[in-house]
């Protein structure tokens, strides 16, 4: 069998597939009957060029149908319990340590960049004025500040009801700029994770400066294993969508991106959930100044033992 032989008898049968599954959920609903049919027939397409060794752009094209035709066919409408369960216990865990490079990457970046800013802007104080203006570096030590009104709380924030609407529509704002950044050939995604981590090295210098400390990181490190962790998930889901733009694996750039979509949205989709975590924590635990110490920083500390042991070990069972 010849490869060009098995497109020409094949093409029709995979353009009319195409179709199908990029059309409406009542089209494919309509045509339920003959699917089960068009799906194994093109399972064997795919087993066939893989036995044959066809050009691996054949290959992966098939393969991508293969996968949207499996979702159409197994998938479960609505919310299920076990699914979420299956996701956090193990798809998740497993994407991310699927992506560890380009995720160990994006983490040197954030905090390497936090790191120096930091020590630049302790060493050299009037350096943090250089990269914010006077009224946010007022606001922030108006936050941290023990006699301040808005004492570990933002502005125009009063409940903690408040407070968990305030941090979850900050939080998601800048997750999902991160990600769609990556539009961008990646360049946003890098450009927004860098300015984070610059302008958290720089805020946490003048709190420093300020004498602060105490205020600032019993309060922060509750929720930053989550908040910040699924910043940088973020920007690396945004990253790779730029780096398949341009290292394409033998597709057009369109399949390319396409593929990068569906590796990141399950790293995406988990930084949603960490996001909602972490602003819980800080409506309802970060703020307690009344707790002591050693309890928030015990607490603090615990949740990114956690959070390493859970990217580590969850999901290593046998896939099912």
């Amino acid at each position: 069998m010849t490869e060009q032989g098995f497109i020409r008898r094949r093409e029709g049968a995979w353009k009319e597939f195409e179709l199908l599954i990029s059309g409406s959920r009542r089209e494919i609903s309509g045509r339920a009957s003959g699917f089960p049919r068009a799906f194994r027939e093109l399972t064997q397409d795919l087993n066939t060029a893989r036995a044959h060794g066809f050009d691996p752009a054949l290959v992966e094209r098939l393969n991508i149908l293969v996968g949207e035709g499996n979702q159409i066919l197994y998938s479960r409408h609505g919310f299920s319990f076990r699914t979420f369960a299956d996701f956090v216990l193990r798809v998740f865990p497993r994407a991310v340590r699927s992506q560890w490079r380009g995720l160990g990457a994006a983490f040197l970046v954030f905090y390497g960049l936090t790191f120096f800013f930091a020590v630049l802007c302790v060493r050299f104080p009037d350096a943090v004025f250089e990269f914010m203006g006077e009224t946010q570096a007022d606001a922030i030590e108006e936050m941290y500040d023990p006699e301040s009104e808005h004492f570990l709380t933002p502005r125009d924030v009063t409940t903690d009801a408040d407070m968990f609407g305030y941090y979850i529509y900050n939080n998601i704002s800048v997750a999902f700029r991160t990600f769609a950044g990556g539009i961008l050939a990646g360049i946003g995604s890098l450009f927004i994770l860098s300015f984070n981590g610059i302008f958290l090295g720089v805020a946490a210098a003048h709190i420093i400066n300020l004498g602060y400390s105490k205020t600032f990181f019993p309060f922060i490190i509750g929720h930053s294993s989550f908040e910040l962790t699924a910043i940088i998930f973020s920007a690396q889901a945004g990253l790779l969508l730029g780096y398949r733009f341009f290292i394409t694996r033998g597709l057009s750039r369109g399949a390319s991106v396409r593929m990068a979509g569906k590796d990141a949205l399950p790293i995406i989709t988990g930084s949603a959930l960490l996001i909602v975590i972490a602003a819980s924590i800080e409506a309802f635990w970060s703020s307690r100044a009344e707790l002591p110490m050693r309890l928030r920083i015990g607490a603090g500390i615990a949740g990114w033992v956690l959070l390493l042991l859970y990217f580590l070990f969850s999901g290593r069972g046998k896939a099912k």
